[in-house]
């Protein structure tokens, strides 16, 4: 068929159209470009966004954040910087970022005692924190310690063999103490024998198992501190009845045994003793939490109804556990005709009434837990018992704001194998790929010897 040279014109024109609205439209994307931003972190763990703890923190900031970087001029150091800043910015558009050569400025450097390395300078309210080095966890921290003006004062009671806030044992609470001081909440030992008074400047008591009894001074003092409206963590342990004074005037009693939960088993855990923790009531403590947490050893708790204060069941154990008051060693079972009760059952209570101190709106706040061991330097770590010791503290003292920022600020970037992809990789590695070579050299050799 002969083409008339008509037609070819009209071809050409319409090819030219084409390739004339291709690079318009290449042209305008490319302009939109430079105006407007979009990216997807494809990262399993999100390494290149900041984490949910970062953006947490963000939201709660409400004023202006100027990072001030005492810098030389190191394109690459600085990029990097910027890079990292943007993440940031990304989240509250009122950060600002601003780079200094120190050589510039020689005074102000010695004023801030910037050394040769150089150093940031964060800036919020008036406060200011320095850093040396910058991370999304070292800002993160530094915004967080920025964020709490005041240091707030946490007593813990000791003398009766409870858990050191600064102890290295296993059973000690020094790695919460250590959380604790990064977020300005400082950790203070109390001894009532030795001083008979908890100080004035304690946002919250916290009593952990004691081991042996408290004097009858010592209860009446925390009665006391209870009826003038003074915040309270209270951990128990089963068998411990040392503080079963002061749970009957909260209006509390602890069941006889040791919580079960037979269900553990799903999660790899042998111990029965071990609770395990998955749903929530709602509460402002557990508000948007969805994370296991783990409560080893621990007591079923019973609310009386005559108490004073408005009761939540915080935490409860699975339909399949139960008090058991027996050894536990071997199969165990549930003994509906002694003493033992069948879960759901609670183990942790917090309790709230108009706050009785003069000048004070605030409302009274206690959480008791059936469990003196999942804050440990030996259970901390566990799924989310840190988030939820923070969440609990931050409750108490009121520093709600702060109740639903997540502990972990880095992502996690360690690389986790499971056997089989480990076994892939290494075969693929050390006979696959080699005998690919081989075959393909072979293949190659023979090609040409027969030409």
């Amino acid at each position: 068929m002969k083409i008339s040279p008509h037609k070819h014109q009209q071809i050409r024109l319409k090819n030219w159209a084409i390739t004339l609205a291709l690079l318009c439209l290449v042209g305008a994307l490319a302009w939109l470009s430079t105006r407007y931003s979009a990216e997807t972190d494809i990262t399993k763990n999100n390494t290149n966004s900041l984490s949910q703890a970062s953006q947490k923190l963000l939201e709660s900031l409400p004023d202006k954040i100027q990072l001030t970087a005492y810098i030389k001029k190191d394109p690459g150091l600085r990029s990097q910087i910027a890079q990292l800043v943007e993440r940031y910015k990304r989240h509250k558009v009122d950060l600002s970022l601003a780079f200094i050569d120190p050589d510039s400025q020689p005074e102000k450097a010695r004023e801030l005692n910037i050394g040769a390395t150089g150093a940031i300078i964060v800036e919020y309210q008036g406060r200011t924190e320095k850093l040396n080095f910058i991370d999304e966890p070292s800002l993160t921290n530094a915004l967080l310690q920025l964020a709490n003006a005041n240091e707030r004062w946490v007593t813990l009671l000791t003398g009766h063999g409870e858990r050191a806030p600064d102890g290295i044992a296993n059973f000690d609470l020094g790695q919460f103490g250590k959380e604790l001081d990064r977020r300005k909440i400082k950790a203070q030992s109390i001894n009532l024998a030795a001083m008979p008074a908890i100080p004035y400047n304690s946002a919250l008591l916290v009593l952990s198992a004691p081991a042996v009894p408290l004097l009858t001074g010592e209860i009446e003092l925390i009665k006391r501190y209870i009826r003038q409206g003074g915040n309270l963590l209270l951990l128990t342990d089963p068998g411990n009845h040392y503080l079963d004074a002061l749970l009957q005037t909260l209006g509390l009693r602890q069941l006889p045994g040791t919580l079960v939960d037979s269900s553990s088993k799903l999660y790899g855990i042998n111990d029965p003793s071990f609770v395990l923790t998955s749903e929530y009531i709602p509460h402002p403590i557990t508000q948007g939490f969805q994370t296991l947490t783990l409560y080893p050893v621990a007591a079923a708790l019973e609310i009386s109804e005559e108490t004073d204060f408005q009761p939540v069941e915080l935490l409860k154990s699975a339909e399949k556990s139960w008090t058991e008051t027996g050894p536990i060693a071997g199969k165990i079972l549930f003994d509906a005709d002694g003493d033992e009760k069948q879960g759901p059952l609670a183990f942790a209570y917090a309790l709230t009434r108009p706050s009785t101190s003069s000048g004070q709106a605030q409302e009274q706040r206690i959480v008791v837990v059936g469990d003196g061991d999942f804050l440990s330097n030996a259970y901390l770590g566990n799924v989310g018992n840190l988030d939820m010791g923070l969440r609990m503290i931050n409750w108490l003292i009121h520093d709600d704001r702060f109740i639903d920022i997540p502990a972990k600020i880095a992502t996690d970037k360690s690389l986790q194998l499971s056997q089989i992809n480990v076994a892939i990789i290494g075969f693929g590695f050390l006979v696959v790929i080699p005998l690919l070579l081989m075959g393909t050299g072979f293949y190659i050799w023979r090609k040409r010897k027969q030409r």
